[in-house]
């Protein structure tokens, strides 16, 4: 598992390089020409305002007000950090903006306001109203935020929502749904209690209550013992969750109770309070990162319990990203005047339904688990099922619209949901995934050229992860220097080999005679043999031959060709096969793979056969995503009959629908044609293509798929993905040469994910 290490270096790093900061704004028009720019601003800009001025609701049709949220905090409850004020709130509120923005395709502007007077607050953010479709309300101390809120919502007429207070409530009450159900209790005769009586904990209780818990069954503990009516002094909420039954501690509270919520600090539940509990007690556990009680302590107590937290490493996260991006995404597409509790309601249903449907494939192989199956240790949707736009969104827009707050109507929820598929792409999540993926199995992964600080920083930040066990080759001198220089003090344990040393004598004279026994019939003379493997290259290829690595990395600073040649002599490829590489180029449309990129200069048609094949499969079964395949030339469907490339497409095609006639593959074929089914749909409607753009891009040669390529990588805002090569017969990558280190970061993990496939 991932040990979530995060240096302070590393955070402050990240916030402020290469510019401060985590998100900026960026047009959505054309501004190339001075007519662009006219119609930007002046003159072009007076007619929309004009329209506006006219129809107030028409900010919506000229302006990005509908898709944009305000994050607003005034830095008074962040986090677990406490009031730390607005300035230092930022980092937090921008963070947010993130996750809006890749999980429901949000804008967002981050306000932090230097206002503690809740009414000041209120004032400020009134005046917020016209620039927003919706305003979440953030990192506000408790009870200032209950006003806050509940004003906002009164006098505003966008959706307001104070997340900290109903994101968790939301999902535990889908949980909670779901864990009744599941063990065959009904709500209205759970005996709840609750350990927390913030705004998050009072927000849970009362959606508790709206799905059925009785007030009668819950009790409320704070920092003082049970909330009881005899207490002195209750005011607001807590008057409100005062109980009168005869218990004063969470240890008394416990006994016979259902169901233990807890939103207060950790360890303060104990295994013997646990057992008191009733029988297939549901324990919500969500102090973060320190539940309650410890996950592996309640399941070793009882074996019938119910478990939820806050973890990403244990069964059942509630996770308020499964609520929030989907929720406003719903509300701002109906113009909704605010988030009500049919609303909230719609939303835990929606999720709780969810979690009882089948899971996709990409979704398992996300969390490395064969299937996930609705019961004990799956009631709650993972954090990283695309299905949440599709399924709460729509059902809070609908709730919107049956409960007379919206306005505008969606009339065609299925179109709706298509549409929200194809406005955030298909499959921009996919390094999200892998990474989520690789972190289940810790590989042993050895740097061939690990006297480079990129490599060092990516090995660090990969370990620190739980993804590897870095092993890494070089004068070990020199690699302990860099590592004291560079503050990368964890690596000090790491397993440092230098093939020349005479502490690797014995190892490489074993790898030599292997070596040589392999190859002493293609011209390796024993001398050679054991030569080569005083390099690098080959000591790496040889430890992941014989097993005592299970993936390598190589090539930061060689060329491509050159630093996999070694492999191949030591690893060989499948079947004796040409290895081919690919990219994958992460666009925001989706991604697209390309080949052959790196390796195969002029391909036959034969090769592009066997090339398309070789990045089908890894498409399909790696990324878990539908291959569409465009064989690209200079001409469209044979409209050069004399071209060799264009020829040699058209029967790679023929031979492709031969042998896999269920392959969406189509060529030749421009570009962008390929990429745009519009055009493809009006001037050639035959094509296999005319309804969906191509994902997978094959060039005719190695020359215009590197050219394409490269200079995709350095005009476009694209993250680009390889070289992965496919067809080795154990995992060895190489590096495009002055790799970053996120470039080298994502070659780890597809080097652990192929190391995981080869078990």
């Amino acid at each position: 598992m991932s040990k979530n290490v995060i240096r302070k270096k590393d955070s402050l790093e990240y916030h402020e390089q290469p510019i401060p900061g985590k998100i900026e704004v960026i047009p959505t028009k054309k501004t190339k020409t001075q007519r662009d720019l006219s119609l930007a601003y002046s003159p072009g800009v007076a007619d929309p305002c004009l329209e506006i001025a006219e129809r107030k609701e028409d900010v919506y049709k000229y302006t990005a007000k509908g898709n944009l949220v305000g994050v607003v905090s005034n830095g008074t409850a962040v986090l677990g950090l406490g009031d730390i004020g607005p300035e230092a709130s930022k980092p937090v509120m921008e963070g947010k903006g993130v996750l809006f923005k890749i999980f429901a395709g949000i804008d967002v502007f981050d306000i932090e306001l230097d206002a503690r007077d809740p009414k000041k607050f209120i004032e400020a953010c009134k005046t917020l109203e016209p620039t927003f479709g919706g305003i979440n309300l953030e990192d506000i101390k408790a009870p200032d935020c209950f006003e806050i809120e509940q004003t906002l919502k009164k006098e505003m007429n966008i959706p307001v929502m104070h997340d900290d207070q109903h994101g968790t409530a939301i999902i535990s009450g889908a949980a909670l749904l779901n864990a009744a159900e599941i063990i065959g209790k009904d709500l209205k005769d759970l005996r709840v209690v609750v350990s927390g009586a913030g705004a998050s904990a009072v927000s849970c209780i009362n959606i508790f209550f709206e799905l059925g818990v009785q007030r009668e069954n819950a009790i409320v503990c704070d920092s003082r013992g049970v909330i009881r009516k005899d207490r002195e002094g209750l005011t607001g909420n807590k008057l409100d969750l005062a109980t009168d039954i005869d218990v004063h501690n969470l240890e008394e509270a416990l006994v016979g109770a259902d169901v233990f919520l807890g939103l207060s600090k950790g360890n303060v539940m104990t295994a013997e309070m646990l057992k008191s509990m009733a029988e297939n007690p549901i324990v919500f556990a969500l102090a973060n990162p320190t539940p309650e009680i410890a996950y592996d302590l309640a399941m070793s107590t009882r074996d019938d319990v119910m478990m939820a937290t806050g973890r990403s490493d244990h069964p059942n996260q509630v996770n308020n990203v499964l609520g929030f991006p989907y929720i406003f995404r719903g509300a701002l597409d109906v113009r909704a005047t605010e988030i009500n509790e049919e609303m909230k309601l719609a939303c835990v249903r929606a999720i709780a339904e969810l979690a009882k449907e089948p899971v996709p494939e990409a979704v398992t192989q996300a969390y490395n688990v064969d299937r996930l199956i609705f019961g004990r240790d799956y009631f709650i949707p993972k954090p990283l099922d695309t299905r949440l736009l599709t399924t709460v969104a729509p059902a809070v827009a609908q709730a919107a619209m049956d409960s007379g707050v919206a306005q505008a109507t969606i009339d065609d929820m299925e179109a709706y949901k298509e549409e929200l598929i194809q406005r955030m792409g298909t499959g921009n999540d996919i390094m999200r995934r892998l990474g989520v993926k690789a972190k289940n199995a810790c590989k042993r992964v050895v740097f061939a050229e690990a006297d480079n600080p990129h490599v060092l920083r990516a090995a660090r930040i990969a370990m620190d992860e739980g993804i590897i066990e870095p092993i890494l080759l070089g004068r070990r001198s020199r690699i302990k220097a860099m590592i004291e220089a560079l503050e990368l003090d964890e690596l000090m344990n790491a397993e440092i080999l230098n093939p020349r040393s005479d502490d690797s004598k014995e190892k490489r004279e074993e790898y030599g005679q292997k070596f040589y026994a392999k190859r002493q019939r293609m011209g390796t003379t024993l001398y050679e043999a054991h030569d080569l493997m005083s390099k690098r290259s080959y000591f790496a290829s040889m430890m992941v031959e014989q097993g005592d690595a299970d993936a390598m990395i190589a090539g930061i600073h060689r060329n491509y060709i050159s630093s996999l040649a070694p492999s191949l002599r030591v690893i060989g490829t499948v079947d004796d096969k040409p290895v081919a590489t690919m990219y994958m180029v992460l666009t925001n449309k989706g991604p697209l793979f390309f080949a052959d990129t790196t390796m195969i200069e002029n391909p036959t048609k034969q090769e592009i056969v066997e090339i398309t094949e070789a990045v089908t499969k890894r498409v399909k079964e790696f990324f878990k995503l539908e291959p569409r395949v465009a064989l690209l030339s200079y001409s469209n469907f044979g409209a050069s009959k004399k071209g060799d490339d264009a020829s040699k497409m058209r029967q790679a095609r023929e031979i492709l629908k031969e042998r896999n006639p269920n392959l969406v593959v189509d060529g030749d074929i421009q570009a962008d044609f390929a990429l745009n089914p519009e055009k493809t749909k009006t001037n050639f409607p035959f094509s296999e293509l005319a309804e969906k753009s191509a994902n997978v891009l094959i060039f005719p040669n190695l020359s215009s798929a590197n050219i394409a390529l490269k200079m995709l990588e350095e005009v476009s805002d694209s993250t680009v993905v390889g070289p992965i090569v496919m067809g080795m017969k154990k995992p060895a990558h190489v590096l495009e040469m002055g790799a970053n280190v996120q470039q080298i970061l994502d070659m780890i993990t597809i080097a652990n994910l192929d190391a995981q496939n080869q078990v």
